[in-house]
């Protein structure tokens, strides 16, 4: 444990050094000046009280689209030309790309053609088979006549659905030569020209990429995800219901865009290369705000510190034997008191360990304090640590 009464001494060989620092000829900012001997000192304080504060995370993320489309040519011929403006929105159906359609209608054609005479040779097979079978049941015509008049019926029945199939190939090949978006998003350029032949090796003709809804990844840290866990076994810290965190992106201009959205996937595993742990926000981006591949910031919200302990940053100070807050005790005299801090909260540092409810923590005019110096306590109501707030 540390020696309270060597903090005292240490604590008040600091502050009179700071104040020294802090003298004009120093170049600081002038000090209040040292109280004369046996006269109260005058500071500001604030009694700090137990509150459950929200507790927001922030990390650097980056926007993805939620389903980003290659479009390809399904066939190889001659791309007739460009339909869209490259870069503008689309819709979910809207055409694209037109090939040269000539030579597959062609097909088409050339397929119903054969389809009737398939048709026409099965109608000839019936005729054929209700004919036979009469005739085998009078035993004017052999069982094999019979067997003969039933092959060439299935086969051309067969023939017929073959026929049909090739056909409606013919017909999906026509088809795909009008190219048509299967989202409504962002188009990327064109990669192919107007009368480029598309084939196999070159049939990548553009991107599309969906504006809404828009995912946002970002990765936590193994340290930071331990720095989590302890915090709520120690009940320092209290997750949203549901672990169902509010997220919130922060735009690289400082705004704040005007949708939140959720966690909707969490990786499985850390990450080898980096030791991180991917997770991926959704959100809702009707009006194309966010753009794919951007960098952002994104706001976890959500989490709730209870029973909370905070005091103004400048009122923490460091010590050689670490940091410490000054303290108006029961005899209204100044104590140094060492701390634990936390994490920041807003202009307010949380406090771990050191302070009680009902202390009242001195905020300025410390520079020219030492322990038991007699303080005359003038309150300061701008911190959250002297405004209890609503839990949640």
């Amino acid at each position: 444990m540390r020696d309270p009464l060597r903090f005292d001494r240490v604590a008040g060989l600091g502050a009179i050094v700071l104040a020294l620092l802090a003298s004009p000829g120093c170049g600081r900012r002038e000090a209040r000046p040292a109280p004369e001997a046996g006269k109260a000192a005058e500071v500001t304080a604030v009694t700090v009280a137990a509150q459950d504060l929200p507790v927001s995370y922030e990390f650097v993320a980056q926007t993805q689209s939620s389903r980003q489309v290659n479009i390809q040519a399904r066939v190889s011929g001659f791309l007739e030309r460009r339909v869209y403006t490259e870069g503008s929105i689309v819709r979910e159906g809207q055409v694209l790309f037109l090939m040269d359609a000539k030579p597959f209608q062609a097909q088409v054609d050339a397929q119903q053609a054969a389809l009737a005479k398939q048709q026409a040779g099965l109608e000839v097979a019936r005729a054929d088979l209700e004919r036979t079978k009469p005739l085998a049941e009078q035993e004017a015509l052999s069982q094999k006549d019979l067997d003969d008049a039933t092959g060439q019926y299935l086969a051309a029945a067969a023939a017929v659905e073959e026929a049909k199939a090739r056909l409606e190939t013919a017909q999906l090949n026509l088809s795909y030569c009008t190219i048509s978006s299967p989202v409504t998003g962002i188009t990327g350029a064109a990669l192919q020209q107007d009368g480029s032949y598309i084939s196999p090796l070159n049939s990548l003709l553009t991107t599309v990429a969906a504006l809404s809804p828009m995912w946002v990844n970002f990765s936590v840290s193994e340290n930071e995800m331990a720095t989590f866990r302890e915090q709520i076994a120690k009940g320092r810290l209290r997750g949203p219901p549901h672990d169902e965190f509010a997220v919130e992106v922060i735009l690289v201009d400082g705004s704040l865009f005007p949708h939140s959205g959720r966690i909707t996937f969490a990786a499985p595993a850390y990450s080898a290369e980096t030791g991180t742990f991917l997770v991926r926000a959704s959100l809702d981006n009707p009006d194309g705000i966010l753009r794919p591949n951007a960098y952002v910031r994104v706001r976890l919200k959500g989490a709730v510190r209870p029973d909370a302990i905070v005091v103004p940053q400048r009122a923490v100070q460091q010590g050689s034997q670490g940091q410490f807050v000054w303290v108006v005790d029961k005899e209204g005299k100044a104590r140094p008191r060492p701390v634990e801090v936390g994490p920041w909260h807003e202009d307010d540092w949380f406090i771990n360990e050191g302070l009680q409810p009902g202390d009242q923590v001195i905020v300025d005019g410390a520079l020219a304090l030492h322990a038991g110096l007699p303080v005359v306590v003038k309150p300061a109501a701008d911190s959250a640590a002297a405004t209890p707030k609503a839990g949640g």
